[in-house]
Order: structure tokens, then sequence, then C-alpha cells
């Protein structure tokens, strides 16, 4: 099959050996477990518990709070310690559900339960993701039976399983198409059955022949679902480049995915489905990347949602003793956020995190000039926009341009023309704070 791309995109150096190398390592936390209550898109759950009561892993300890909201689940045994504010991956405070581990991990009461392919209808598919408080797990945190609650079920045609995981260092998507091909597969097929005029596209960049491989193999002989290899490019797994190498079809800015026939759902969403509906297990744990040159055994780690990351980098054999860590990132180095700490908790979007023996950041404002309007920035720019001119309308704080002339707010903060400028801008920040700013002054 022949590999397709989008127009655009850099092509960082992936690093993405250092962590494939070994087994996926479970891992039970021994710390105190921490739940932010806003680890979705949308309106921020609704503690359902309080200090002092017993729970067990699977329960239902915040519920969403309206229809774009999703709920928070328990990953561990043990006793309500605390619900406070605390310091979350990107140096805010949310409100959080602060569990003692009681290290037992005991199981709420039917979770685990098994359920045969072919009983499902409709509403119970969406009733079981809505319940099991599933959201998008390569980042974007939507929660998932929103998305694929349609009013015109009919007028989808994709349903593009995204195994791209352009982004270096990350593994952790890779890792699950090779450990759960079946399992993925199967909530595909759920998500099908909602859309039963749509095919099913499991998009995987080539430089992950192994998982290929593995989906190619249970796939075989699978009607309306196929394989899509497509050229390793950064950023090829936003939203907007994958419908275009998929069906073709272009977003508009300000369309939905659903717009243009198609929906969007990444890999490790799709396996949480198939554990909801055939397991009635809520989303409590996933796939998780550790790498960067600072690590003593980069790997991936299936760990419990809740734990801390600092309790990942010592399973992951702590810092190289000859290196002295200068950035830790909840993410990879292109969209990951820089932690001023690691005492933060893994949260249902989180999938990796990158510690680095130098920050190339603080390089690059040591190296910075003006822009010398040499283009690059335009001709990398994955939804063709014109970052030169963004960045100038952001510095004068002319948001007025920068919303409704340059459509700023439809950047995706992927980083390409930062890691191009050869003036070394901070563009994709000039960009987040823009954005950021704007959007607090509507709310307002």
């Amino acid at each position: 099959m022949s590999v397709k791309t989008f127009r655009g995109g850099i092509h960082p150096e992936g690093f993405k050996e250092l962590s494939l190398g070994g087994p996926v390592t479970p891992y039970l936390p021994q710390g105190d477990l921490v739940f932010p209550v806003n680890q979705h898109i949308g309106k921020p759950a609704k503690p359902v518990v309080k200090k002092g009561d017993l729970v067990k892993a699977g329960q239902i300890i915040a519920e969403a709070d309206g229809f774009v909201s999703a709920n928070i689940v328990s990953s561990c045994s043990g006793k309500v310690k605390a619900i406070e504010e605390r310091a979350t991956a990107s140096g805010t405070t949310a409100t959080c559900i602060v569990i003692e581990n009681d290290g037992e991990f005991s199981l709420l009461e039917g979770v685990g339960k098994k359920h045969h392919a072919g009983t499902f209808s409709n509403k119970d598919i969406l009733d079981a993701i809505q319940r099991a408080g599933i959201v998008g797990m390569g980042g974007a945190g939507f929660p998932t039976h929103v998305k694929l609650t349609s009013k015109n079920p009919e007028s989808i045609d994709y349903i593009i399983a995204n195994g791209s995981e352009c982004e270096p260092y990350i593994t952790c998507d890779d890792r699950l198409m090779q450990n759960q091909s079946r399992g993925i597969l199967d909530g595909l097929r759920l998500v099908l059955q909602l859309f039963p005029d749509a095919i099913g596209v499991i998009a995987i960049e080539d430089n992950k022949p192994e998982a290929i491989k593995s989906m190619e193999a249970v796939c075989a002989g699978e009607k309306g679902v196929m394989v899509q290899p497509v050229q390793a490019k950064y950023p090829e797994g936003g939203e907007r480049n994958l419908i275009s190498v998929v069906s073709g079809r272009d977003l508009k800015f300000g369309q939905l995915p659903a717009d243009v026939g198609c929906i969007v759902c990444n890999v490790a969403s799709l396996y949480a489905i198939y554990r909801a509906c055939y397991f009635s297990e809520p989303l409590m744990k996933r796939y998780f990347t550790v790498s960067g040159d600072a690590v003593a055994h980069p790997g991936t780690f299936e760990v419990p949602i809740g734990t801390s990351y600092q309790e990942l980098v010592e399973a992951a054999g702590g810092i190289k003793p000859d290196v002295t860590l200068k950035k830790a990132l909840s993410g990879g180095p292109m969209m990951g956020i820089a932690m001023p700490s690691l005492s933060a908790p893994i949260t249902k979007a989180s999938n990796a995190l990158t510690l680095l023996s130098e920050d190339d950041v603080e390089l690059a404002e040591a190296q910075q000039t003006a822009c010398i309007r040499c283009g690059r920035c335009s001709r990398v720019c994955p939804i063709h926009l014109i970052p030169q001119m963004m960045a100038d309308a952001a510095e004068k704080k002319n948001y007025e341009q920068y919303e409704k002339r340059l459509y700023g707010l439809d950047c995706i903060a992927c980083g390409s023309c930062t890691w191009v400028c050869p003036a070394k801008r901070p563009l994709m920040q000039l960009f987040k704070q823009a954005k950021a700013e704007i959007l607090a002054a509507k709310r307002k």
C-alpha cells in the first residue's frame, strides 16, 4: 500500500529507539494517588466523595458536570485523604482528590466482568464510554462520548484510528499497537457500529514497522477496516493533517472533523473503549513513555492514572549519575509542557515524560535575533498559517488582526515554525500566550 503524507511539516530526529528496547512494564504506585477534576476539555467533574471515605479501584470519585465533561475514576483502593488544590504538570493548580493508596488495588464489584461480542446496542456503547470517563488520550482530552454522539451518523464516512505518534521520544502508542492490536480493533469495531456507512482506517507512521505488522495481522480479512501507513513526518498525528492524508478532504478553519465526514480517535482511546464495553472497566490506567537522554532506563510503562511523575522517574532507574537534568517535559520536546516539579500526577491525557540534559529553549534564547523574513515558518506550517505575521500581531497585542485576519486561534501549537526558525524566535510561545489572553478576554 502506498505511503501518504500532508503538505508542510518537519522531520525532527525521533529518538524512538531509546524506549522501544524492553518489554512494557506494569507499574503499581506506592504513594498517594492524585486525581485532578479537570482532566478533560469541558467543565471540571464534580467530586462525589469526601475526606475519610473508603474507595475502590474503578469507583467514580467525581462525576461529569454536564454533557461536555467526564467522570473521574479512582485507579486504586484506599481512603480519601483530601480534596484540595494541587499543582498539575503545567504548573497551574486544580482541585484534586487525593487518595491514600492502601496498596491492595481492590476492584469495585462488577469491574472486570466480561461481556460477549454482539450484545451491545448503540446506547450500550455510548453509555459505557461515558460511564468509563474515556477522553482523547493522544493529548487533547476531549470527552469521547461527546465526539461519538452524532445527530447524523450516516454522514460519517471515515473513522480514523490515530496511530501516528509523530512526537519525538514517545513510543507508548507504538507499543500498545504491538501488544494490544486485537483490543484496538475491537474498540474500532464498536465505534463503527455507531456509524453504519463509515469505514475504519488505522493510520500508522511508516517508522513503526512492528505496529503496522501487528495491526495488519489482526485486520486481515476484516471488512470495512484497513491499515494505512503514512509517512513519518511531524505533526502527522494532528487531526487536520490526518484527515487530509486519509480522506483527501481539507478541514477549513472553524470546521469540525464531522463536518467533512470524519471522526478521529487515538488508538489508546479505542483500546479504552474495548475495555469499557467488554470488561466494564473504566479508564484507570494507560501506556506511558519515560524517555530522554537524562534518564537511566527509558521505557514504556502501564501505569495507573493519578501516579506521580516522580515515581515513574524512579521506576525508570532515576536520573543518570553523570548527568544533570536540565528539563523535564510532560509529553515530548515539540508540544510538551515544561514541568516545574515532578510531583504532579499523570492524567488521562498524559502520554510521556521526557527528561533532557540540555534545555533547547534556553540555548535558543541566547542566539535569538530579529526575524529575517525567510518564510521558512510559513512553508512548514501544517495548516498553512503565516507565523511571521502572527508573531508581529501577537507582540503588538493586535489581537483583532491575530484572530480575525490571521486565524491565529486555529494554530495547533505544534512548534514546527519555532523548530525551523533560523532567528530562534519563540514563535509557539508567543502564539500560546496570545491565544490564552484572547480566550480569557472572551470569557470575561
